[in-house]
């Protein structure tokens, strides 16, 4: 780690830190926590509970989307550093708010503010990690970044079973509620990380897009392959993300109400989830090199398919465990792989306003269509939400099929550079 650039050893460092903050608040804690604020008469109008944390996470993707690409444009044309700057002071105020919510009307107010936090800083240190990293050597450190995001996500409920055994194995408002401040503690430690990035650390030239590159080795290549890459990667993005949104927030409540699990079981489900997650990151890596990177995103997300249907069937607890962790694992495996073309296929100048493409399909579409999956679940209904999500995860892998023709496996690029 010694000799990493400067900026992608402190985006590594961020990662870990953010991911094991939002390991602990914000997933399944943060989704019981509003089920059960809801269930208990702190909700809004008449909606149901897992139709309120639908909402909420929706109101996340719409403040994405409010400043998502002006946020891009703005890394892109001004300052990226002083995007980041802007960033981490709504940041901080969205989880202060959160940290003292006393009602969803609360909740929503700081997820609001968290959206615009990740609309804006995501485009911008995104560009400045790009930026430091070499074309067409990139799948690799974003395959640790991805694993690093994994092993704090899975740090998080980890340690959150230290604090169930501490506060007690209960889904009681009040211990919830104290697990989701020590989360927050953390993501506002990772939010002032942000602000060290520094884009006169990049490396210049050498992480410039791959046409330059080529080009200047009079290696063919089409300016049609370098517009159509980006285009049918955003495709994909945004329908998988759609998808996602529609299940993942739910999953928390699924293992409550199907069958009966207890907070410290929850956790160590989704922490033994991560870890594996973060390894299979690594693992599609290594195959991508000689098995092609779009190759092997079809490849797992299709595996990961097939386990969301078993799911759909409420498979004996074991098996469902299982079918589970490898689901995630293999869906998550795809993101770096899908990363690092990106990266090699635009140029610098216009890498934030790209990245800003890619977070509105995480961002925008992951949480708007959680509003979706609470509305087909209702009272329990996650076997329909489930099957739909498959069908839309189906969907979402055909654009990736056209990227096989066009996308340089990396040690042909590397080989000839």
């Amino acid at each position: 780690m010694a000799q990493l650039n400067r900026n992608v050893r402190l985006f590594y460092i961020f990662t870990m830190v953010q991911s094991i903050g939002r390991g602990i608040w914000m997933g399944n804690i943060l989704s019981l926590y509003i089920v059960m604020i809801a269930e208990q008469g702190g909700g809004l109008w008449n909606f149901r509970p897992n139709e309120l944390l639908g909402i909420a996470s929706g109101i996340t993707g719409i403040a994405l989307v409010a400043v998502i690409l002006p946020g891009g444009i703005a890394s892109d044309k001004w300052s990226r550093e002083g995007v980041l700057r802007i960033a981490a002071a709504v940041g901080a105020c969205g989880l202060f708010c959160i940290a003292v919510s006393a009602t969803v009307i609360h909740i929503m107010v700081g997820l609001f503010l968290w959206g615009l936090f990740q609309g804006l800083s995501r485009p911008a240190a995104e560009s400045i990690l790009a930026n430091s990293l070499p074309s067409g050597r990139r799948s690799a450190p974003y395959a640790r970044v991805h694993m690093y995001m994994q092993f704090g996500m899975a740090g998080g409920p980890f340690l959150n079973v230290l604090l169930f055994m501490m506060l007690g194995d209960r889904w009681d408002i009040g211990i919830l509620k104290q697990v989701v401040f020590v989360g927050i503690l953390l993501s506002v430690t990772s939010v002032i990380l942000l602000l060290f990035l520094r884009e006169k650390f990049s490396i210049g030239e050498e992480s410039e897009g791959l046409k330059s590159k080529l080009d200047s080795k009079n290696i063919k290549d089409t300016g049609r392959t370098f517009r159509l890459v980006p285009v049918f990667l955003i495709t994909s993005s945004f329908i998988i993300g759609m998808g996602a949104g529609m299940t993942v927030k739910f999953f928390p409540v699924f293992f409550r109400d199907i069958y009966h699990l207890q907070p410290i079981a929850v956790q160590l489900i989704l922490g033994a989830g991560f870890v594996l997650a973060g390894l299979s990151g690594l693992a599609a890596q290594k195959l991508s090199i000689k098995g092609g990177r779009p190759q092997i995103i079809i490849l797992v997300q299709a595996v990961a398919i097939g386990c969301l249907i078993v799911l759909a069937l409420y498979p004996p607890l074991w098996l469902m465990i299982v079918v589970f962790v490898i689901r995630g694992a293999l869906m998550n495996a795809a993101q770096p792989l899908s990363r690092s073309i990106m990266m090699d296929y635009v140029p610098k100048s216009s890498r934030g306003f790209w990245n800003s493409l890619q977070t509105v399909a995480w961002g925008l579409f992951w949480n708007a269509s959680a509003a979706i999956g609470g509305f087909l679940i209702g009272e329990d209904n996650f076997a329909l939400c489930f099957l739909i999500t498959s069908i839309v995860y189906g969907v979402g892998i055909i654009p990736a099929v056209f990227l096989i023709p066009l996308v340089h496996r990396e040690d042909y690029v590397v080989e000839d550079n």
